[in-house]
């Protein structure tokens, strides 16, 4: 199998160019570190303990910070750290310069650009997150016999459906893997289905809940963040977040805030776009809504008091953010959107969250959102509406919603330190 993905990864690489080149062009920043991708990373001098791991993107960059302090603090790994996404590559070194040898930009996956890299970094383990199965980075592991693993191993119900439509592909490169600790018992399930060894699968939990490990501020601490945002105290005003909203959910809120204006209720709202680079159209929004609004990117982290918009088009700050509002909208959740963001951050807030039906790669953690009552799902976007507004009027409803948050969140901590262990007994 490796050699067919060999041979039609260049004609397929070709095919793709343009759709590729085109949202390097849109999101910029590509640029930096480019003939890293081409697997000129730096020579390292060899180490017996060295761990390779690859993150895509700002999720997964985020999610694995209390895994890569762990490590560190044992003394005993040497950790790089790759991403694909330039601002993946931003966020990582802005974030762990200080734990890792080298941070970079993970190589095509394709046979001479991996193969140099793997030359250059001498890796003792690979390490890949969620999702990720690449053929070629896996198989120059396997050729070096390294141990291979898989951490926060999760598929949503889209991935799954496509694994199972290529099965024995799937099943060559699961089966391969030294160890994979999943998110969750319905992922494991999913994994062992598509061939991944059982006696190599552990349900260590989702490395998320240990990222969102800050509780609510204090009545102190909220106030001021609020006033910085331009929002006024906190008797008077109800904050509402869209939290990671994708093109479409925004008019949604803007409606929300409006409605419940006219009502004679403080709104504010606190929108934090899943791109940024959407920007350019958000303030084309938010300047048709009437609304005063205050752009973070631009007109800098303190805004003017009255401000009933303020649009945080900006990278790594939304788990601090979150915790300013009184009531979440989490976004890529409302048609024609699937998959979701995540609302981990909302519940370690304290923070009462709502999102649409179309939340498949937060499956697990939604349901137990749900059943413990810290979150509502809404079954289409005029419901959604409804759901938001009626939370917004209703503050022991959301009082009790967000305690229900933070018990479910403390209760599923501790995947980063079960999957430290494991990494590290793979090294003995």
């Amino acid at each position: 199998m490796l050699w067919a993905y060999r041979i039609l990864f260049l004609p397929l690489l070709l095919l793709a160019s343009p759709y590729y080149l085109w949202r390097m062009v849109r999101r910029g920043g590509y640029g930096a570190g480019f003939s890293q991708r081409l697997g000129f990373l730096p020579a390292l001098p060899a180490h017996p303990k060295r761990v390779w791991i690859q993150a895509v993107s700002v999720g997964e960059i985020e999610a694995i910070g209390p895994l890569l302090k762990e490590l560190k603090a044992s003394g005993q790994v040497d950790l790089v750290l790759t991403t694909t996404t330039s601002t993946g590559y931003r966020l990582a070194r802005e974030r762990y310069a200080e734990v890792c040898t080298f941070i970079g930009i993970f190589p095509l996956d394709f046979w001479p650009c991996s193969a140099l890299a793997y030359r250059r970094l001498q890796p003792s383990a690979i390490v890949l997150t969620e999702g990720e199965l690449w053929p070629e980075h896996l198989g120059q592991a396997r050729a070096r016999k390294l141990p291979t693993l898989l951490i926060n191993a999760r598929l949503s119900d889209r991935s799954f459906a496509r694994h199972q439509r290529f099965k024995g592909a799937s099943r060559g490169l699961l089966a391969g893997f030294t160890w994979i600790g999943s998110g969750s018992e319905e992922d494991a399930r999913r994994l062992m289905s598509l061939g991944a060894e059982p006696a190599n699968i552990d349900v260590t939990g989702n490395l998320k809940f240990d990222v969102a490990s800050d509780g609510p501020l204090s009545l102190g601490e909220r106030l001021v963040l609020r006033q910085a945002l331009g929002f006024d105290g906190l008797e008077r005003s109800l904050v509402l977040l869209g939290s990671s909203t994708w093109e479409g959910e925004e008019v949604l809120l803007l409606d929300v805030v409006k409605t419940l204006r006219s009502e004679g209720i403080d709104a504010r709202l606190l929108l934090a776009p899943r791109h940024a680079e959407r920007r350019e159209a958000l303030v084309r929004l938010l300047a048709a809504s009437g609304l005063s609004f205050h752009q973070r990117s631009t007109q800098g982290t303190t805004a003017p008091v009255g401000t009933v918009v303020h649009f945080a088009d900006t990278t790594g700050e939304l788990r601090q953010l979150t915790r300013a509002a009184d009531l979440a909208f989490t976004g890529k959740s409302l048609a024609p959107h699937d998959g979701g963001q995540t609302p981990v951050e909302c519940a370690a807030a304290g923070v009462p969250v709502v999102y649409g039906p179309h939340m498949t790669n937060f499956k697990a953690i939604c349901q137990g959102l749900e059943r413990v009552g810290a979150a509502r799902k809404a079954a289409h976007a005029a419901d959604t509406l409804t759901t938001l507004l009626a939370l917004a009027r209703d503050a022991a409803t959301r009082t009790r919603m967000g305690q229900a948050g933070q018990e479910w969140h403390a209760s599923n901590r501790g995947a980063s330190h079960r999957t430290a262990q494991a990494i590290m007994a793979q090294l003995r």
